[in-house]
């Protein structure tokens, strides 16, 4: 099912498909990186906690109409999915301030947005993906008006599914990263991934931080805190 290496990013591997031009696999890793790869660090088990989670929110969406590039899982720590043009605009959705706005803005974290706010990101490692506007997103990237208002509705309405999805499992997300791409015939959809490594989980109950905060502020053990997150989905759904 899986041929030629095409691309290795700091937390995927991206084979081709046997036997299909339009399919790629991606094979998750077990490591693990923050603040644009400036911290590193590798985990056992962290790639299959990232593929299984990520498939069982894109099958919940998937399920809600939203098209993505999923196609299914093929085993712990891999799953197919359809060949995408990524677009160079990853959007943040942020429902409670952490993270980077609390420093570029002095925003108070766990400051509730209401309605969310909607960033955009220039994919660019190199200049460390900074905060871009829409004049800068069209300038950029191929989109134009229209598509760009496409991917910002397209994520608040991401956000509304993904805010049901793990309120059942008593979490809240507080923000999250999405990456679109164009398929073949240039639609754009839901690519990359949805994880706590690209979310901001909270318990519900207790505050406590469940994604990659873990690891980006030594607050634990990453395997352990992702490992409840899969066994509560197991539980929930």
């Amino acid at each position: 099912m899986k041929g030629e290496l095409l691309y290795e990013g700091k937390a995927k591997q991206v084979f081709q498909a046997e036997n299909n031009e339009d399919l790629l696999v991606l094979s998750y890793k077990n490591d693990a990186t923050a603040f644009n790869g400036k911290k590193k660090a590798s985990f056992e088990g962290k790639g299959k906690y990232n593929n299984l989670i990520s498939g069982k929110v894109f099958e919940f969406l998937r399920d809600r109409g939203i098209r993505s590039h999923y196609e299914k899982g093929l085993n712990d720590t891999e799953q197919l999915v359809r060949k995408t043009s990524i677009i160079p605009a990853e959007v943040v959705v942020r429902n409670i301030a952490a993270g980077s706005i609390t420093r570029r803005l002095g925003i108070k974290e766990k400051t509730t947005f209401t309605p969310p706010l909607v960033e955009l990101f220039y994919k660019k490692d190199e200049l460390d993906d900074p905060l871009i506007n829409d004049e800068h997103a069209l300038l950029l990237t191929d989109l134009n008006p229209e598509e760009l208002q496409q991917i910002k509705s397209m994520a608040l309405q991401i956000n509304k599914e993904l805010q049901t999805f793990f309120e059942k499992i008593n979490l809240a997300i507080a923000d999250f990263k999405l990456e679109f791409g164009r398929d073949a015939n240039g639609d754009i959809i839901l690519s990359d991934e949805i994880s706590p490594d690209t979310c901001r989980l909270w318990d519900l109950k207790t505050g406590e931080k469940m994604d990659k905060d873990v690891f980006r502020e030594d607050l634990g053990d990453l395997i352990t805190v992702y490992d409840n997150i899969l066994q509560r989905l197991g539980a929930a759904i």
